[in-house]
Parts: structure tokens; sequence; C-alpha cells
């Protein structure tokens, strides 16, 4: 028996199974258990299941056949719970380019050529490269980042790379290159301009096989906002402290966190618990 489901867009599509098995596997599920959870999922949808419904089931089950998966799975939602505020996703996204060796400057303001002024979300310069970089954070459902951010962000780019420190990057031998990223997907108008005017994008499965996603998790830099036992209530002193990666918890002295912050010792204790689960799983 066929299924249909209401996508995130609100928009009717066949349920896939191949779907569930692929969202299983990538958090690393082998083929059986990911088969067997997609057959486990088919008995319990029905016609016009929202897909954050299937989601639920989905990461129970993964939950129950093995915690690291659960956690895993709950990436995408993690993300969209940095916020435009507290943590941000602009801090998170600093967080994964210094990881990939980049020194990073955030809300930089940077004079053009035709205007004296532009607020850039971040720079990151690494030996020869210095990007210009902008973070689209978006926490509703299928809303993706469509080619007028993409056209704004370039036009934006072109007058910067051409006032005086730019220029004065390009005198160091900088190759200048514009980066937009997000926390959601790109629309289809988007990739196509971006890919012809040489803008380089890095959102949630793009580049293909090589987005967001996979960056996280083939280096384990997920957002503290992972971990089940976080509390939103704590973002300033974790924030304060740049505790912003789950790998940041088991750096840092929990009595002396909870002393300062009046934050209880058990729950830093479990948040700890869960990110060495996340981590070491």
């Amino acid at each position: 028996m066929s299924f249909y489901v209401v996508n995130s867009f609100g928009e009717q599509e066949p349920f896939s199974v191949q779907k569930v098995e692929r969202s299983a596997r990538r958090v690393g599920a082998s083929l059986k258990l990911a088969r067997q959870i997609a057959r486990e999922v088919v008995t319990k949808i029905y016609n016009g299941i929202p897909t954050f419904e299937i989601f639920k089931i989905v990461k129970e089950l993964l939950h129950q056949a093995q915690p690291v998966f659960g956690l895993k799975f709950n990436l995408k939602q993690a993300m969209k719970k940095l916020g435009p505020d507290g943590f941000g996703f602009e801090k998170y996204a600093a967080a994964l380019l210094r990881e990939a060796c980049y020194t990073v400057k955030l809300n930089q303001f940077i004079s053009g050529k035709c205007l004296g002024q532009y607020e850039i979300d971040f720079t990151a310069e690494k030996e020869k490269v210095f990007k210009i970089g902008e973070c689209k954070y978006h926490s509703q459902n299928g809303v993706a980042v469509d080619q007028e951010v993409a056209l704004a962000n370039y036009a934006r780019f072109l007058d910067i790379s051409q006032g005086k420190f730019t220029l004065s990057k390009k005198a160091q031998g900088k190759e200048l290159s514009a980066l937009l990223i997000t926390n959601t997907r790109f629309s289809t108008r988007a990739i196509q301009y971006s890919k012809c005017c040489g803008m380089e994008l890095w959102g949630w499965k793009y580049p293909t096989n090589n987005g967001l996603e996979v960056f996280i998790d083939q280096n384990k830099l997920y957002p503290i906002t992972i971990l089940p036992s976080f509390q939103k209530q704590w973002t300033p002193a974790f924030n304060q402290r740049n505790i912003i990666l789950a790998l940041d918890v088991l750096k840092i002295n929990l009595e002396r966190l909870s002393q300062e912050e009046n934050i209880q010792r058990d729950f830093l204790s479990k948040v700890a618990d869960e990110a060495k689960v996340l981590l070491e799983g």
C-alpha cells in the first residue's frame, strides 16, 4: 500500500522508504538496521502524516537501537535551536571554520568602492585565501535560501572586493571569495546563480555529499544544542565561556561552572555524559 505524507512546505508527496533508510544511514546505522527501521516506520504511518512525525518515529527507533544514533539524528533541529541570538548561528559557523584552520572575525565593518561601510557577518582567512562571509539562519521548516539572497550577497561582495581593505588583501597575494552559509537548504536558482558567478555556498546537503551536515558528522563538531539536557537559560553562561560545541563541554571544569553560574552540578554532569555518548560513540 502506498502512502502520501505532508512535507515541511505543506505539500503532499509520496512516502519514501528510501528516504527513511538514507536518513538512518547518515547517522551511522547499518544497512540492515536502516531497513529494519524503515519497515517499522511503515507500520506506524498513515495517509497525510506530517514528515515531522515520521522524524520523531525514526529518532525514537534509532535511539532504541543505539543512543548515539538518536543524538546525531537531531542535528538539523539542534542547529535551528541556535537561533539568531544567544549562541547564534554565526558563532557556530565561526567555530566550524576555525576547526578548518581559518582565522575568523565576526561582525566586521568593511568599506566598498561605492558604499562607505558594510557590516559583514564574518571574514575567514587562511594562507592565501580570504573569504567574505554571510550567514542566513532560518528557524522555520521548509524555508530555503533563494536567489534574491544570493544576488544581494554577491553584489555586496563585488563592491567590497574593490574597496581599500580588500585591495590591500589582494596586494598581499590573497585570493578573495564570497561565502554564503545557511542552516537550511538553497533553492535551485540560488545554486544555479552561485555556480555561474563563482560564489561558494555551504548549507544543508549542499555541496552534494559535502554539505554542512557531512562536515559536522565527519569532524564531530555538533552544536551544544544537540544535547537533550542542555537548557536554553544556560546560553549566556556557556556563550561567555565560548562553549559552542558539544565537545567544549568536555574541556571545562564543571564544578567551577556550577558554582559560578548557580547551575546544578547534576544537570551539568548529565550534559557531559550525553556529550561523551555522542562523541565517543
